[in-house]
């Protein structure tokens, strides 16, 4: 007689647009399966509804359940300081709006440029420096499209295209396949860079999908990951980095520091560590972006300097992420801290 096959026999995990889709909206209910109380953490539904409140449930998985002040929790939970202003930070801290000349497309720096592939993201971190970005008016159909790979094709000096958002991720492969392949139809770009927090947040978006398409042309690709602490990085985590080194491309992490989280030379020095153990290059240590609502993550650049020095004291050199800062109308990234004390 054949055995009978239910859903306890198998463990069918489900695919990354099932927990995409799933991701937890309520305050109540995060802080609920935390097993926390409002009064500890003084949440904003005002904040939520400003900046809503999204974070996808195998992210959730690895905070520590009682914990009012685990890392992980801090960097998605709206609170009330957000809803209260500060001088210095604005909508639009990086003058993004000045250098968008076409729909799709984000152009600061002479070889290499941003596309907005995709407005959404799986997670609303509270410090994200666009999260008043306007999205709408650079969401296009293929057609519209083709205006950008246009500016592409005539701008000999770009070398290098970027996949952004939101989350590029987001989008689906179908749409990513087309787009990479009009890219690698244009000879002067060589590298094709994905910009994604997706990967470490639902580590089942690294699919068979997203691999084949990935790495069917002849660009070089380089997925660079977003996580500030190591209590982001867990078995899936690991698995999905696995999946990416096993087809060639090469992965970088870069952090932003954030106040209570992660501004401590030895919480970054073990995220270095074990990003590293994992298959991943550190890359970049971001000052944090003054925007509206994220105030109260910022550090002085004093300090953020002294937890760098800090660093390079305890790490070799090839795990120190560059300490930067992005400053409207620089041609590229300033490095901060190089001069040791």
């Amino acid at each position: 007689m054949p055995s009978i096959i239910t859903s306890q026999t198998i463990d069918i995990q489900p695919s990354w647009k099932t927990e995409f889709s799933q991701c937890i909206s309520s305050i109540d209910e995060l802080l609920g399966r935390l097993q926390l109380k409002p009064e500890q953490l003084s949440p904003s539904h005002q904040a939520a509804t400003d900046f809503p409140l999204r974070v996808p449930r195998p992210f959730v998985e690895r905070m520590k359940i009682g914990d009012p002040n685990d890392p992980l929790l801090a960097q998605v939970l709206p609170v009330i300081q957000e809803t209260q202003s500060a001088v210095g930070y604005s909508a639009d801290p990086l003058e993004e709006t000045q250098h968008n000349p076409v729909p799709g497309i984000v152009h600061k720096y002479r070889n290499r440029l941003l596309l907005i592939v995709s407005p959404s993201c799986a997670i609303n971190c509270r410090y994200c420096f666009r999260r008043h970005f306007p999205y709408q008016e650079n969401r296009q159909s293929k057609e519209q499209w083709q205006q950008a790979i246009a500016y592409i094709s005539r701008s000999k000096e770009i070398n290098e295209v970027i996949f952004s958002g939101g989350d590029p991720l987001a989008a689906n492969d179908n749409f990513l396949s087309w787009l990479t392949k009009q890219i690698a139809d244009i000879p002067h770009i060589k590298r094709l860079r994905i910009h994604s927090r997706l990967p470490v947040v639902i580590p089942s978006r690294i699919d068979e999908p997203f691999l084949s398409w990935i790495t069917a042309t002849r660009l070089k690709p380089i997925i660079v990951l977003h996580i500030n602490h190591s209590n982001e990085i867990d078995s899936s985590v690991q698995n999905m980095i696995q999946r990416l080194l096993s087809r060639g491309i090469l992965i970088l992490n870069q952090t932003v520091l954030l106040k209570g989280i992660n501004d401590d030379a030895q919480v970054l020095s073990e995220l270095s560590e074990t990003v590293y153990d994992a298959g991943v290059l550190p890359y970049y240590l971001h000052l944090l972006d003054p925007i509206e609502g994220a105030s109260h993550f910022d550090i002085s650049q004093q300090r953020a300097e002294h937890i760098f020095h800090q660093l390079q004291a305890e790490l070799p050199g090839f795990l120190v992420p560059k300490l930067v800062r992005e400053i409207p109308g620089k041609k590229s990234k300033t490095l901060m801290g190089q001069v040791n004390n």
